[in-house]
């Protein structure tokens, strides 16, 4: 007998194959980083092939690889970042008014597409068409994996809105950070049994395995809107939306836009590039070894998000909490520039406050806006983020130089970078105290505990056919 939408394990069937969309390409997003030394590394060495070796106390005076300079190297994370900023908005729109069904098939395959191309560039090492070919993979990889965390987000918020939204958030991210640390932990040696190219080619598989996760949840997504009779009543409110209503987005969103921007403006550069920043600075580390270090960032969220996300659930105080792991980040890139205290208790430090951050977050945008323009509030906040993090690309890149001669890059350009993202971890704290003054007076939405007022809709309608914006008098139309 086929399991009732009603019921509560169907949203959770739902989640799980929701989850599934983004495992294979946060694998293929961070690949790079594990192998920065190989990206970067000089297209011939004197004597054949040489890779890092995988001891403790390894050390090498010539890694074979495609030759790119650092600049190059980080402009594969800023190229994915460009291309978020502008294809979310427009995403998010067209997933409002064309449905969910349309974006997880369009933009999974899109990621497909992307990482098959990225890997097809690797093998034209040496040639004037390998950075091209490369950077064009990863802007469609970009296109489609950013427009897909949308969706995502999107389901979710459709499902487990005025439930465990928050439980649903981390469970979410705990997937999508197992592909992130599985890469960290195996990436390097599969490349070097197999190399390079089999490396990227088996990320392009895993994107794969989310396409049929995308088919999968298209369909429990329509079986199950039908069966509780909504199907209709989203599409309707889908044609209301105009994208001219971004204008009457409330104050708070843009706070909370901006908070999410300066915080992952220190994650996700320092992760692209922390394994080369540990060997680096701190002596006797391989690349496996630094590898597994800097993915003990999403080791942290991979194992906390869950449990993070009931605790926020049952607490509240989500704008409480982005104050919190904001200034609680501010020791991390303090440690890393100014000390050589081992580099693990930092990483681990800023995946807990990542955790945080992620749970407290991202959850708080359905609650300033109604389910019918979600997913355009989700874009343009995916934009923005984007926007920031890409240019932290451009200027990391920048600060740690554009030659590739260097087998070290100078401690002191490391402190430079590590400076800015304490600057944006500043930033992060100043909008997210902003945050907090204005929902208060606005009636304390992200605020509220589950003692007090109820966080969420408690009838549990995923329909919010509220306006965009009950302007200044009321909640953002998404809390009762």
């Amino acid at each position: 007998m086929a399991l009732a939408a009603e019921r509560g394990a169907y949203r959770f069937v739902v989640l799980l194959f929701n989850c599934l969309l983004t495992f294979g390409s946060y694998f293929c997003f961070d690949i790079p980083s594990v192998l920065q030394e190989q990206f970067q590394g000089n297209l011939t060495c004197p004597n054949g092939t040489h890779h890092n070796g995988t001891g403790h106390n390894s050390t090498l005076d010539c890694v074979e690889g495609l030759g790119m300079t650092p600049a190059q190297y980080n402009l594969l994370y800023a190229i994915y970042a460009w291309t978020n900023a502008v294809v979310v908005i427009l995403a998010g729109f067209l997933i409002d008014k064309l449905g969910n069904r349309f974006g997880v098939f369009v933009f999974s395959l899109l990621t497909v597409l992307g990482s098959s191309i990225f890997a097809l560039g690797s093998h034209f090492k040496g040639s004037p068409y390998l950075l091209p070919m490369m950077l064009t993979g990863r802007l469609l990889f970009g296109s489609g994996n950013g427009s897909l965390t949308i969706v995502q987000n999107r389901i979710t918020a459709f499902w487990f809105k005025g439930k465990e939204l928050a439980l649903a958030f981390g469970l979410t991210l705990s997937f999508s950070r197992l592909g992130s640390v599985l890469n960290f932990f195996f990436t390097q040696q599969f490349e070097a049994k197999f190399g390079m190219q089999w490396t990227l080619w088996g990320g392009t598989l895993l994107c794969v395995l989310g396409f049929v996760s995308a088919l999968t949840v298209s369909v429990l997504d329509k079986v199950g809107m039908k069966q509780l009779g909504l199907d209709g009543v989203i599409q309707q409110e889908s044609k209301k939306v105009r994208i001219q209503d971004i204008r009457r987005l409330p104050l708070r969103y843009w706070l909370l836009v901006l908070t999410i921007m300066f915080f992952y403006n220190g994650v996700f550069p320092f992760v692209a590039d922390a394994s080369k920043f540990i060997q680096d600075k701190y002596s006797g580390y391989s690349q496996q070894a630094a590898a597994y270090i800097a993915g003990a960032v999403y080791d942290s969220s991979l194992v906390l998000s869950a449990a993070v996300g009931i605790l926020i659930d049952y607490v509240g105080l989500r704008g409480v909490f982005a104050v919190g792991c904001a200034a609680l980040t501010l020791p991390v890139f303090a440690l890393l520039a100014f000390t050589f205290v081992p580099p693990l208790v930092s990483t681990i430090w800023l995946g807990i406050t990542y955790s945080f951050a992620a749970a407290s977050m991202w959850p708080s945008i359905p609650l300033v806006v109604p389910q019918a323009t979600l997913g355009t509030a989700m874009g343009l906040a995916t934009s923005v983020q984007m926007i920031g993090v890409g240019l932290s690309n451009l200027i990391v890149g920048h600060i740690l130089g554009t030659k590739s001669s260097e087998l070290k890059i100078p401690l002191w350009r490391w402190q430079q970078m590590m400076i800015f993202m304490l600057a944006n971890t500043i930033a992060c704290i100043v909008a997210s105290i902003s945050l907090n003054v204005v929902d208060k007076k606005q009636g304390g939405t992200l605020n509220r505990t589950r003692k007090g007022a109820p966080v969420e809709q408690e009838d549990g309608n995923p329909a919010d056919a509220a306006p965009l914006l009950d302007d200044e008098t009321g909640t953002g139309g998404s809390v009762s």
